[in-house]
């Protein structure tokens, strides 16, 4: 599982460049994918709805085995 979610990060992360952010995979445990949020992401007010509105909600459509995605 940890090749298709790298292979779907792949994907968001231009878009999060584009802002000056990125995100970096952590771990996954139980189905739920640990990421961080770097750069500008980081620190962004608006995080909690790119990492549900975005990166949750993408990796929920392509891998339906992930439960949810959480920030640590």
């Amino acid at each position: 599982m940890r090749k298709k979610v790298e292979a779907v990060l792949n994907e968001i992360r231009p878009a999060l460049e584009r802002d000056g952010g990125n995100v970096e995979l952590i771990d996954i445990v139980d189905c739920v994918v640990q990421v961080r949020l770097l750069g500008a992401c980081g620190g962004c007010p608006m995080s909690q709805i790119t990492l549900s509105q975005g990166i949750e909600k993408i990796l929920k459509e392509r891998i339906p085995e992930v439960i949810r995605v959480e920030a640590v």
